[in-house]
């Protein structure tokens, strides 16, 4: 006996794409936006973030700072998939109508990925101080190795930590030679890997009958637990000691983002 489709599942795939895609079945240049947005972040909020992390554990190694982080970061992206799929069981609240949260949970998957990246980038002690430049390093983390040998090629090495090579590179103020093309060619790869692995998860979040929640929830730690892995690979082993501009100081400063940054609040 043949399965029968269910409609909510085509009525989610087809109103998705038609959202995401021209009639040619290209990305439309918005969607391109609004990843590639969601992927820069200002060093302020980084340095603030890790600045709230030392204020609530005032002896944690530069290690144990990037543990926490992690186990941030994948509460953040399991608990923010698992939201948007549970509201599809919502009274009012369409399979339709869920996509537009969908939408809206890989913005967030994105900007805490930026987040969670550049902070263990500032504990090795890479100063990311462009936006553009911290959002590539994020794109190229989330591809993995082909990303990290594509950034490793702006300082002439196609391997190596990332502290010694590409890392250095990115931190420099001024323009490097071959940086559009490299960022370029990592955008190119980020959005055809991103439109492929969110595509299911999008759809999965719209699901209605309770079962978006698991699908959601699971596929956001499935990606946040590959994130993390590229990450501690591409920057390899933390420094001994936390970079000293990172020393925490005292003062009504270090409370600016107090519950505010990856659901950090206990």
């Amino acid at each position: 006996m043949a399965r029968r489709s269910n409609p909510a599942v085509r009525i989610a795939q087809e109103t998705a794409h038609n959202a995401m895609f021209d009639a040619d079945g290209k990305p439309k240049p918005g969607v391109h936006n609004m990843l590639l947005k969601a992927v820069q972040i200002q060093r302020p909020l980084v340095v603030g973030y890790i600045r709230l992390l030392q204020k609530r554990h005032p002896r944690a190694t530069a290690a144990q700072l990037a543990d926490i982080a992690e186990r941030d970061y994948l509460r953040a992206v399991t608990g923010g998939g698992a939201l948007v799929g549970a509201s599809a069981v919502v009274p009012g609240v369409g399979t339709v109508a869920s996509l537009g949260l969908s939408a809206a949970a890989t913005v967030g998957f994105l900007e805490a990925t930026a987040l969670y990246a550049t902070s263990l980038a500032e504990l090795h002690g890479i100063r990311l101080t462009n936006p553009e430049k911290a959002g590539t390093m994020v794109m190229a983390i989330m591809l993995g190795e082909e990303g990290t040998a594509l950034l490793g090629s702006l300082s002439g090495q196609a391997s190596g930590s990332a502290t010694n090579t590409w890392g250095n590179a990115l931190s420099k103020s001024m323009v490097m030679p071959g940086f559009g093309s490299v960022r370029k060619r990592i955008q190119q790869a980020f959005l055809k890997n991103l439109l492929k692995r969110q595509g299911t998860a999008l759809f999965g979040r719209a699901l209605p009958f309770g079962i978006g929640a698991v699908v959601g929830g699971a596929g956001n730690l499935v990606m946040g637990r590959a994130v993390a892995k590229n990450a501690r690979e591409a920057f390899g082993p933390m420094p001994d000691t936390i970079p000293g501009e990172l020393t925490p100081a005292p003062g009504p400063d270090n409370q600016t983002l107090e519950g505010n940054i990856l659901g950090s609040q206990r």
